[in-house]
């Protein structure tokens, strides 16, 4: 059962490995990897990336959009699946279940379409309800200073009910028999939470931490490329929507598999990192 998902990592993630030594090279898509020259120096491109007049903004919006999605991104999943867990209802936990990861299916183009529908200047739900309290419209799609609560905001609402569903399988599969004597000896519904339910979703916790530190520096091109313009560029250009503009849409495959070794790199860090340090409290992945 194991040979399918062997050969589709083998295939799709392990050979294009081979593909990454054009970060080296002065590709040419017509002379192919093997005869494409090799640069001099052999950090052309990481310096081409690094010496950008652009590089101090792209890596600090990334780093923070990828840390505002992170921490804003788990906390509301965890809360959802602890308030799920103490409904007493089982028809209204199966509703609110369904509704809340239904979204995740949604495509980011459809997203945005919803957030137009709320949040456009001129026809927005919410700018409309500003307007009749007598305050200005907000362009929130196009002024900086909301364009990145808009991008965490969307995030969240997509994928906090997806999220939730590892963290209920995690609370199901601790022992009722603790709750049952927390009772007994007088604790209440917070101080079971606190106590028992935290606890012992921990090491799911560290898990999923420790998995998204080496996507720290994705931030997401799908949906800033479909949520940004040229007026937000500022606190929304990251470092994948330069990459396209400046690598990919110029047919510079070399500067772009530089800058993605360089993200590959960071990431497996992190991740070895955060391991390292996670072990200490024996949650660690390996």
């Amino acid at each position: 059962m194991l040979i399918p998902l062997i050969a589709w990592y083998v295939i799709f993630k392990y050979i294009p490995m081979y593909g990454a030594i054009i970060a080296f090279k002065d590709y040419n898509i017509l002379s192919g990897i093997g005869g494409s020259d090799w640069a001099h120096p052999w950090y052309k491109y990481f310096n081409m990336f690094y010496s950008s007049p652009y590089f101090s903004r792209l890596f600090g919006n990334t780093l923070l959009i990828s840390c505002y999605k992170l921490i804003f991104g788990m906390v509301p999943s965890i809360l959802l699946a602890i308030l799920l867990n103490e409904s007493r209802s089982l028809l209204l936990k199966r509703w609110i279940q369904t509704l809340s990861y239904m979204p995740h299916f949604l495509s980011w183009v459809i997203v945005y379409g919803i957030a137009v529908a709320f949040f456009s200047e001129t026809n927005g739900l919410v700018n409309r309800w500003i307007s009749d309290l007598g305050y200005n419209a907000i362009s929130f799609l196009g002024e900086p200073e909301w364009f990145r609560s808009v991008l965490i905001g969307t995030d969240i609402w997509k994928d906090l009910g997806w999220g939730a569903i590892i963290y209920i399988a995690a609370i199901a599969g601790i022992d009722p028999s603790l709750y049952e004597a927390a009772m007994m000896d007088g604790a209440g519904r917070l101080r079971r939470i606190w106590s028992i339910t935290l606890p012992g979703i921990s090491n799911v916790i560290m898990l999923l931490l420790i998995l998204k530190l080496g996507y720290i520096l994705d931030a997401g091109f799908d949906q800033v490329f479909i949520f940004y313009n040229i007026r937000v560029y500022a606190v929304g250009d990251i470092i994948d929507t330069w990459v396209y503009r400046t690598g990919l849409e110029q047919l510079n495959f070399s500067l772009a598999s530089a800058v993605g070794l360089f993200k590959s790199v960071i990431g497996l860090v992190l991740v070895l990192s955060a391991n390292k340090i996670a072990r200490r409290w024996g949650g660690g992945i390996w």
